[in-house]
């Protein structure tokens, strides 16, 4: 009886705690005589410090694409991306003589481009900087993990193929040449985009491939889209799934900012386009095939930022930084051994802490970096697993904070970690009496800005609800900085309790 009692006055009994500092009493007023409840609070010290992320893991669905100057170091951050087409299963093309579209007899694409579309509300910059890309085709797919992360250079590694496609492109997020029609258009759905309302509406950096190709076979074709076509006559099954696809026809593409300054763009998609004409019936029509850079395939971010500059705000000790993409994370060392033990016949009701946000210093009239509205809390030593796993938050061994409206994140119970990492010491030292210190990590946690997914579900009456759906590292432009570092210390509020005897 006492067992289920504890559970069900658990919420209740932090509510009333939160109202009154007389724990004493508190027993009484939600128990009978035989089962109270004795509580007990304890206050207590984590340390914080700055550590650089090193790199992190890209593989994900937000993705971000061009080079701009960081307000709050002064050096610059470049973000290049490499994408993989999907191929979706049942995909088809019209039997041969239907198309219209050939040269001496052999079926061709009119013409084909790749198309970045660009999502504007998470966009860094200015739409109109003037900016140059280079479009490389890989050489063979990606598949290992480790290339997935930031600091891997498909370039230096091997991955593009030397006599490859390479298209160089002037491009602004903006295009300038379009209609006025078109430009309103675009201007209205900026502050729609990502909603009920949005009209679809996108800023497009448009890559044309219209130039000869040739194949690691040795064939040559007007363009890359007749390569695709004529792939799909000569070996349908190359065309029956993703994999298949990628791994015999269409490898995926880097694009690499080469010289330009000003916007980090958020990338939405990719596609790549292929225009022919066909006998439609009666009629002469013409189609294009659609293959676009979605969550099932791979997509992965290099990013290049000054290791120097962020170490100079590592060592800065008298706060500690969160800063994307691949910047700063903060390590927090919990006082794991303090709160088990100072009431260690009791049961850890409640932990909570909270990580208060400083006022950054940049000059007026620069661009203000982004603060982080979503923060993760993973044990230091699942840190990359965390990710390279596609795990979810369950706040057990990892926890989500967001954002308050004082400027706080906060980890209202952490409780389930304290006891994690106190059975994990517990359990090591059975067999190692050096366990400590061979597992110097055991009591840290990493605070990480991530970015999140949301799926949205109508209930029965109508009413839609957002849930996250899945968490990845941010990869866009930003920073803040949270009050700690070596000479200020974080304070861990505990709640205790126990049945009276």
């Amino acid at each position: 009886m006492k067992l289920r009692l504890f559970t069900a006055i658990a919420a209740t009994a932090m509510a009333v705690i939160s109202c009154t500092e007389d724990t004493g009493i508190i027993g009484s007023s939600i128990t009978n005589e035989t089962d109270k409840l004795v509580y007990s609070t304890g206050v207590y010290n984590a340390t914080s410090r700055s550590i650089l992320a090193d790199s992190v893991y890209t593989r994900n669905t937000d993705y971000y694409f061009g080079m701009v100057k960081d307000p709050e170091t002064k050096t610059y951050v470049k973000s290049d991306m490499m994408a993989q087409f999907n191929m979706i299963e049942g995909f088809f093309l019209p039997s041969k003589d239907k198309i219209l579209s050939k040269v001496d007899g052999e079926v061709v694409a009119d013409s084909c481009y790749i198309s970045m579309y660009v999502k504007y509300p998470k966009s860094f910059g200015d739409t109109l900087a003037a900016m140059k890309m280079r479009v490389s085709e890989l050489d063979s797919p990606i598949d290992d993990k480790y290339t997935h992360y930031s600091n891997f250079d498909l370039k230096s590694n091997g991955y593009i193929r030397n006599d490859g496609l390479k298209v160089n492109k002037m491009f602004t997020v903006r295009d300038l040449k379009l209609t006025d029609g078109n430009l309103w258009s675009l201007q209205n759905n900026i502050s729609k985009q990502g909603t009920s309302s949005d009209s679809g509406y996108y800023d497009r950096i448009l890559i044309p491939l219209n130039i000869p190709y040739t194949a690691k076979n040795g064939k040559t074709y007007n363009n890359y889209g007749t390569y695709i076509i004529r792939s799909y006559y000569e070996h349908p099954e190359y065309f029956t799934n993703s994999y298949r696809f990628v791994h015999n026809v269409c490898p995926g593409f880097n694009f690499e900012i080469t010289d330009g300054l000003g916007v980090m763009a958020n990338i939405m998609e990719i596609d790549l386009q292929m225009f022919y004409k066909f006998q439609n019936d009666t009629t002469e029509a013409i189609t294009s095939i659609y293959l676009s850079s979605t969550p099932e395939v791979l997509q992965t971010a290099h990013v290049t930022n000054n290791k120097a500059a962020l170490k100079q705000l590592v060592d800065d000790n008298s706060c500690t930084y969160l800063k994307s993409p691949a910047g700063i994370f903060t390590e927090v060392t919990l006082p794991v051994d303090e709160i088990s033990q100072a009431h260690s016949t009791d049961s850890l009701l409640s932990v909570s802490i909270s990580f208060q946000r400083e006022n950054h210093n940049i000059q007026t009239g620069e661009k203000p970096l982004t603060t982080p509205s979503n923060i993760l809390m993973v044990q230091k030593d699942s840190l990359y697993s965390f990710f390279e796993n596609k795990t979810m938050y369950d706040y057990k061994r990892s926890f989500l904070a967001s954002l308050g409206t004082t400027n706080v994140y906060t980890f209202s119970n952490i409780g389930n970690i304290i006891t994690l990492m106190a059975q994990q010491k517990a359990n090591g030292l059975k067999n190692d009496a050096n366990w400590v210190a061979n597992h110097p990590d055991w009591n840290k946690v990493v605070l990480v800005p991530i970015a999140a997914a949301t799926s949205t579900s109508t209930d029965y009456y109508g009413n839609t609800s957002s849930t996250i759906s899945a968490i990845y590292n941010n990869m866009g432009l930003s920073s803040t900085k949270l009050v700690g570092g070596a000479d200020k210390p974080i304070e861990v509020q505990v709640i205790y309790a126990k049945f009276k005897e």
